[in-house]
């Protein structure tokens, strides 16, 4: 894993957030290996020894800038998939959520983590492992989550939550990508509903429970 850098040398002079903003920007519409120093530099305006001082390495402040994008525009979605308590709404709305996620216009269109490694290359490994790994945390949310529902009886016996939670994981994927090549809300919202149907549906006596 690529480790935090710690900052050193003078008080920084400028938003760290907004400067994220900015290296998340050039990134994205560069890829990870393209966008060059200078480029993120003059995109930041800040210059390279600030760079440095504050981020470490490009590496250290690419991961910088996933995580920025992660909690600024998905940590609440994934919130929500864990705490509505039912199962079918909670993946619901994790599903719309991401269809209006990949497509808003003040977020990069599609997902940084699920697109960032397309221009990684094996010299810096150390950036596609993390990105792979905050992939799996995607699938690991919803491994937990289905678990969960089998716990409280939500699902009949004998679902493979396993398998389950990797389909999901890879229609995620795939709306991400969709939203990069320019696929509109409302198409994602038809695979949303489409996702849905994978999940069984609750077992009689759920259903009479719940009447």
């Amino acid at each position: 894993m690529i480790p935090q850098h710690q900052s050193k040398g003078k008080p920084r002079t400028f938003d760290r957030e907004a400067v994220l903003k900015k290296a998340l920007g050039v990134f994205w519409k560069r890829g990870y290996e393209p966008a060059s120093i200078a480029e993120l530099c003059e995109a930041m305006e800040i210059n390279p020894p600030s760079v440095y001082a504050a981020f470490g390495n490009k590496a250290q402040l690419f991961m910088e800038a996933v995580n920025h994008y992660e909690n600024v525009y998905w940590n609440d979605a994934w919130d929500r998939l864990e705490d509505e308590p039912d199962v079918r709404k909670a993946m619901a709305g994790f599903f719309r959520d991401a269809a209006v996620i990949l497509t808003s216009q003040d977020a990069p269109c599609g997902c940084m983590v699920v697109l960032g490694a397309a221009n990684v290359s094996k010299d810096s490994q150390d950036v596609n492992d993390a990105l792979k790994a905050l992939r799996e945390e995607g699938k690991e949310c919803f491994l937990v989550r289905l678990k969960r529902g089998v716990a409280d009886g939500e699902f009949s016996e004998g679902i493979d939550v396993d398998t389950l939670a990797s389909t999901l994981n890879t229609m995620f994927h795939g709306m991400s990508i969709q939203a990069r090549d320019g696929v509109s809300h409302e198409e994602l919202e038809r695979v949303a509903a489409v996702a849905m149907t994978l999940i069984p549906p609750a077992p009689a006596r759920a259903k009479r429970h719940s009447a």
